[in-house]
């Protein structure tokens, strides 16, 4: 695996992928798309901060791309649709900066409350700046969270823990939820009418892009704050100066900005209410060593084993349900290859998962057989984008999850229809990868190996006549199974030392009783 490493990504992550026997690459930020995209060329694993961003065009030629991973919690800068639609995956890791830019978050409160950007600035300047820098106790005073997640939760927590009544509004929080934490929950309009303080943690989506709009903010109690330390774009930028220089707000204090880096020229650097940082939120040591390990373990893991953590384009998957679920990805991928020479143009996917089932994770499974029987038509199918693609290519996918595994612990049914008819296989663990059925007849055979499918007549000497055929071609027979199909025919599995070319199938195919013969 080849590694690129932006934007200062700290070395201890970077230490666990070299470990790993990867090769890191460690750049600047690359700030140009098509720069990005050479360099993306043979590239597995992209990492970033928030300085290099990820557009589509950046990802229109990274073939060997599987991961993209965000050492931080936004993923604002990437463009998920595109890499999902590339399959390719997007990790980031929540958890290893929400201290941190909890603690910003806070300290911009102090900062607006008792003016200390600009009392420092005047001191350095060779003032005595104390009169005009009355400031505020934040004990007693109502702060407004927008945004209830870890960060949002853990700010809630600390300004209670300095006497300020605290309440919330949550986007995402279902309203059952009010009343059942120890935040009270109010709806995002009576939240801004009785907040002193509004600090903003939501990420940055359609839903949520100019969240605190002109007329929200006006909405705002006369003399209230606004904190962002989150994302920007969440509020009007243009609108906050008006409210400020009108007096409705009293001031603002912003670590993220619509634009990043702020503009040279921005009206926001020189307007004395507000408080500014450059994107500081999770610039601590700890924050930015936590993540970067957090990210390398996710990136890895899921390189190694399958599991899902911190991804935002595919549902989680823990270490140990990886563990779980492993050994059946090999068998999942070799079983949509096999569907797929069987059934072309499929337009309908069932699933049926059997037997002992109740600890059974099926998510990562069936993604895996749907991008490997998506596979052979155009463009690039992974996990990430089946069914994405399924959807978008016509095939119908079902699942079942139960019901009797006919004697084996866990049993895979697998019905694939399309034009040229409908093929059933069901396959296990038993021994290995084994499919035991296919159309209804019982025939056992690894499909992950060099492999003849053949019907012929249910009468002596067929076996004998192929296996001659074969043999004097050189190849040898590992496996035969075969099973009778009630009808006077039989169905037969044939596993091959090596692929078989088409002289010796024509060959085959030429011998009384054999009515067909596929190469697999």
């Amino acid at each position: 695996m080849k590694v690129l490493a932006c934007d200062g990504i700290h070395d201890d992550g970077l230490a666990l992928l070299r470990d790993a026997g990867w090769e890191v690459v460690v750049s600047d930020p690359i700030k140009d798309p098509a720069a990005l995209a050479d360099a993306l060329a043979d590239v597995d694993v992209l990492l970033v901060r928030s300085a290099t961003k990820v557009p589509a065009e950046a990802l229109a030629s990274a073939t060997r791309l599987r991961v993209i991973g965000r050492a931080g919690a936004g993923v604002d800068t990437i463009d998920v649709e595109a890499a999902t639609a590339r399959g390719i995956a997007v990790m980031n890791a929540p958890d290893g900066n929400t201290l941190a830019a909890a603690e910003h978050a806070i300290s911009l409160l102090f900062a607006l409350a008792r003016h200390v950007p600009r009392a420092d600035a005047g001191m350095k300047a060779g003032q005595w700046p104390k009169a005009g820098l009355t400031g505020f106790e934040l004990e007693g005073k109502k702060l407004g969270v927008i945004g209830l997640g870890r960060i949002g939760g853990t700010v809630a927590r600390k300004a209670a823990g300095i006497g300020m009544e605290v309440a919330a509004f949550d986007p995402f929080l279902p309203a059952s939820a009010a009343g059942k934490g120890s935040v009270a929950l109010k709806p995002l309009d009576d939240l801004l009418a009785w907040a002193d303080i509004v600090t903003l943690h939501v990420p940055r989506t359609k839903e949520t892009t100019h969240l605190l709009s002109e007329a929200r903010m006006r909405a705002m109690k006369p003399g209230a704050y606004i904190v962002n330390a989150a994302r920007g774009g969440l509020l009007d930028e243009a609108a906050l100066l008006r409210l400020l220089d009108e007096g409705h707000l009293a001031g603002a204090a912003l670590d993220t900005f619509a634009t990043e880096p702020l503009p040279e020229d921005s009206t926001l650097r020189a307007h004395p209410k507000l408080v500014l940082t450059p994107h500081l939120g999770a610039s601590t040591g700890e924050a930015q060593q936590a993540v970067s390990t957090i990210l390398a373990r996710q990136i890895i893991d899921f390189v190694d084993t399958g599991a899902v953590a911190g991804c935002v384009n595919l549902p989680p998957l823990t270490a140990e349900a990886a563990r779980e679920v492993g050994p059946w990805m090999p068998l999942m991928s070799a079983l949509g290859r096999l569907a797929a020479r069987l059934v072309p143009a499929p337009t309908r996917l069932h699933v049926t998962y059997a037997g002992r089932t109740e600890a059974l994770d099926t998510r990562p499974l069936t993604r895996p057989l749907v991008a490997a029987l998506l596979g052979p038509a155009s463009g690039r199918v992974t996990p990430v984008n089946a069914l994405a693609e399924a959807a978008a290519r016509g095939l119908t996918v079902a699942e079942t999850v139960g019901g009797d595994g006919d004697g084996f612990d866990r049993l895979l049914k697998i019905r694939v229809e399309g034009e040229a008819g409908a093929r059933e296989i069901e396959a296990t663990l038993h021994r290995g990868p084994r499919v035991v059925r296919l159309d209804g007849v019982e025939i056992e055979f690894d499909p992950q190996a060099h492999l003849l499918l053949m019907r012929n007549e249910d009468r002596p000497g067929i076996i004998g006549a192929v296996g001659g055929t074969l043999g004097a071609a050189g190849i040898n027979i590992i496996n035969f199974s075969l099973g009778s199909s009630g009808d006077g025919q039989a169905r037969a599995a044939i596993t091959v030392d090596r692929e078989v070319g088409e002289a010796q199938l024509a060959a085959a195919r030429q011998l009384p009783g054999v009515l067909s013969l596929k190469a697999l």
